[in-house]
């Protein structure tokens, strides 16, 4: 490496010795980590926010140059449903940009050549084509809820495509689906469809309702995927060597809101039948990722919806419900 000129020479197909995880207690993060720390990787960093604030640029740079970890995992972001994403949407833009910003521009800095970014597949437009492969990016307009969000990931995206082709790093970005498991947020006003769905079915259940209301209409459709599938699929791609690009990572399948929910409530054991608050938004109509590009590389999905929903929901009633008795 040129540190001089801040330009990098990098060797094909490293093992990183050290890693910095970048919002190591999110559902991705920490499941990025148990993968790592499952595969061997010991020497690991991570920082609570309380620790470390990636709003603040210059605590970014300080830390970076401190450590210097050969391989950057930016997984922090502001995150929350359609009702946050659509509430706060000045916070949504300005949190994700400068986190992501701060990390990216502090790592070349600091000569740090390799970095895996995290983006959202909510970066493509309302109308792309299904399924929708990376090329689509920038091809039409975005959903209107989350735009704010979409527009802040497709920033990162473009620093880590501008920041290769400058200065020669290594920064990859990868686009997941919608992602459920582990470490979720269950919060009824900041959380996603599925662990929405699958706390109010709990508590439906609990409380021997007749009936479980669903945002809009239901007829929209979505690819759900396990968080562990996900944490693989960035090891996988850490353990390849990519050098640059966009990597879609999902099933390749999907689902509509009613399927879901029906398939929520059997996880559950919700016995009621559904109803449909059509003054509520549904959103973009369908959004499938086409999964070419990482199923060439040799990397698939592994755990089906059904499976995942059973081992979350046994999570959820581990972590969440303690003073349940049925749980």
């Amino acid at each position: 490496m040129n540190k001089s000129a801040n330009t990098f020479e990098v060797s094909p197909k490293p093992r990183p010795e050290k890693i910095y995880i970048a919002g190591h207690r999110g559902m991705v993060g920490s499941a990025i980590l148990r993968k790592l720390l499952a595969a061997g990787h010991t020497n690991i960093l991570t920082r609570t926010r309380a620790e470390l604030d990636l709003v603040n640029q210059q605590a970014v740079s300080d830390f970076l140059q401190d450590e210097r970890p050969d391989y950057i995992i930016i997984a922090a972001a502001k995150v929350g449903g359609i009702l946050a994403n659509d509430t706060e949407r000045g916070a949504f833009l300005y949190e994700n940009l400068m986190i992501e910003a701060n990390l990216i521009h502090a790592a070349w800095q600091a000569g740090i050549g390799r970095l895996l970014f995290l983006g959202s597949s909510c970066i493509y437009p309302r109308e792309a084509t299904q399924p929708i492969s990376e090329s689509a990016l920038l091809t039409g307009p975005l959903e209107q809820t989350n735009e704010p969000y979409a527009i802040a990931k497709i920033a990162g995206i473009k620093l880590c495509e501008n920041y290769n082709r400058q200065y020669g790093t290594q920064y990859v970005s990868v686009m997941p689906t919608n992602m459920y498991g582990p470490n979720d947020n269950y919060d009824l006003q900041t959380s996603h469809v599925l662990p929405a769905l699958l706390r109010k079915a709990h508590e439906a259940k609990l409380a021997d309702k007749p009936t479980l209301t669903l945002w809009g209409s239901g007829r929209p459709r979505r690819e759900f995927m396990h968080v562990d599938d996900m944490a693989e699929a960035c090891i996988f791609i850490i353990d390849q060597g990519a050098e640059n690009g966009v990597f879609n990572i999902g099933t390749g399948d999907d689902v509509s809101i009613t399927e879901l929910a029906e398939l929520v409530c059997e996880t559950v054991g919700f016995k009621g039948t559904l109803e449909y608050d059509r003054s509520k938004p549904d959103g973009t109509f369908r959004k499938r990722l086409d999964v070419t590009a990482m199923t060439k590389l040799g990397w698939t999905a592994q755990i089906s919806l059904k499976d995942g929903l059973a081992s979350t929901y046994d999570a959820f009633k581990a972590n969440y419900c303690l003073d349940d008795p049925t749980a």
